[in-house]
């Protein structure tokens, strides 16, 4: 195995280890996920599988999972899912750390969780991407298909969040905020997203450019010895 399948690997193993941590404190009933009350179990599997941080970490496993098992496809949607996997898991982070975490009073494995879900996966996927990518899988063609999921989840949170007055993150509470600010506040979130995939759509035949430049390869495998 070469060393960017290797990593791709740890990434892969690292995130589906947080995946699943959190999920059995959620099942275990840890106070994780609602600082107010513990609801009861299927609600509290619901509200896991609601939040966007879940979501981008899903997809940062099975994207990088694809990866370790040299099965990376050039498909439109295999691009966008990993577009998807890549930005959404940076813009976690970046919102878990500067407006998320001040609000947040965890121990134990609960901060363990936390930190892996926002902190360590966001590091290890960003840096992935950009240190062994592949390359050649990003263009402005597929921003379209890029957007459809986090389209999907914004629509399916706010119905949801209509029926059951629960939402996932304070900035998107249209109870507490009303719909003017909420829409605001995702605008900002959307821009911020569009800006990091325009960042890589641009990043990526440069960084492919400095690998050739440097004798590697350009989608960042490292050929084995025949």
């Amino acid at each position: 195995m070469n060393r960017a399948r290797a990593f791709h690997l740890l990434t892969f193993l690292v995130t589906a280890c947080a995946l699943l941590l959190q999920l059995a404190l959620v099942i275990q009933g840890h106070r994780v996920l609602d600082e107010h009350h513990r609801p009861d179990l299927a609600t509290r599997l619901v509200r896991y599988c609601s939040y966007l941080t879940i979501w981008a970490n899903v997809l940062v496993a099975w994207s990088t999972l694809t990866l370790a098992r040299g099965r990376d496809r050039d498909t439109r949607v295999w691009r966008a899912l990993r577009m998807d996997a890549v930005v959404l898991i940076a813009i976690a982070g970046v919102v878990h750390f500067f407006f998320l975490r001040p609000l947040l009073d965890l121990h134990g494995w609960d901060l363990v969780a936390d930190r892996m879900l926002h902190m360590v996966v966001p590091v290890l996927a960003v840096l992935g991407w950009l240190v062994l990518g592949p390359r050649g899988r990003v263009s402005t063609a597929d921003l379209g298909p890029f957007l459809v999921l986090p389209v999907a989840w914004l629509g399916y949170t706010l119905v949801r969040g209509a029926l059951v007055s629960w939402y996932p993150y304070p900035f998107i509470d249209v109870d507490a905020h009303g719909y003017g600010r909420v829409l605001v506040n995702c605008l900002g979130v959307a821009i911020l997203m569009l800006v990091l995939a325009l960042a890589a759509i641009w990043l990526d035949p440069r960084l492919g450019a400095a690998r050739r430049g440097a004798g590697r390869p350009a989608d960042g495998n490292v050929p084995t010895a025949s």
